[in-house]
């Protein structure tokens, strides 16, 4: 009976381990599709020049991949140690998930305000020596969205004595005089609209893998509790 009980175990814990995997294989093909896309984003930032959606995607999405394995090896092989690692680094890497999830909805717009501030201070760097990347950042984002500006346009004059050429919706020697032909909308807005609209089918995703997590953990604690049975029983 114990033994029926752990083979149906182990069937079902790495049926869930692949998925996981599988998962993990996903996110990671998230991150570098948008390094690949829309890497240009991570260099806007002033106090985080490395830090971006696309590396926290690759980041996850390797360490669910390297879980995902030892999931599946400990169901595989039925050794203790293994499922018990997995056990914990999955419980860990669950309330990691869940505190950094409560912690952003708390603190949702605080976020947003610094994230503002702090591109608001990379305009000071734009077409200076050794920033060639923030400089043709800020150009691609402004022509691609057809923004000018974090908030508006006046970010620009605070800081420089006059607003780039991607402010101008026509290209003309009068544009960056004439307030009339700059972009009107805010790149931040029209930004975080565009993350909000693509994070919609990610987020559908992470759910997912929460659920998975979840039985990854049921799962994983019951088979470490009949294999040391099944030890006992044939000791």
């Amino acid at each position: 009976m114990t033994r029926g009980c752990l083979l149906c175990i182990k069937i079902t814990m790495f049926i869930f381990n692949l998925i996981f995997w599988l998962g993990g294989c996903g996110i990671l093909g998230v991150g570098v599709w948008l390094a690949v896309t829309q890497g240009k984003f991570a260099t806007l930032s002033v106090s985080f020049p490395s830090l971006s959606a696309a590396s926290l995607f690759m980041v996850t999405g390797s360490i669910i991949m390297v879980v995902g394995f030892i999931g599946c090896l400990g169901a595989v092989t039925e050794h203790r140690c293994l499922l018990l690692t997995f056990f914990v680094i999955l419980l860990i890497i669950f309330l990691l998930e869940m505190v950094s999830m409560t912690l952003f909805l708390t603190y949702t717009e605080q976020f947003h305000n610094y994230a503002q501030e702090d591109l608001k201070k990379g305009l000071q760097l734009y077409n200076t020596t050794g920033n060639l990347g923030l400089t043709n950042a800020w150009d691609i984002v402004q022509t691609e969205f057809r923004c000018c500006g974090v908030k508006n346009a006046s970010d620009w004059l605070e800081t420089k004595d006059s607003v780039p050429h991607t402010c101008c919706a026509e290209h003309s020697p009068a544009c960056k005089s004439n307030p009339s032909l700059w972009w009107q909308d805010a790149c931040y807005n029209k930004v975080r609209k565009w993350v909000e609209t693509n994070i919609q089918s990610v987020g559908i995703f992470g759910i997912c893998i929460l659920v998975v997590q979840v039985f990854g953990l049921i799962f994983s604690m019951l088979m470490y509790c009949q294999v040391v049975k099944a030890e006992k029983y044939y000791e």
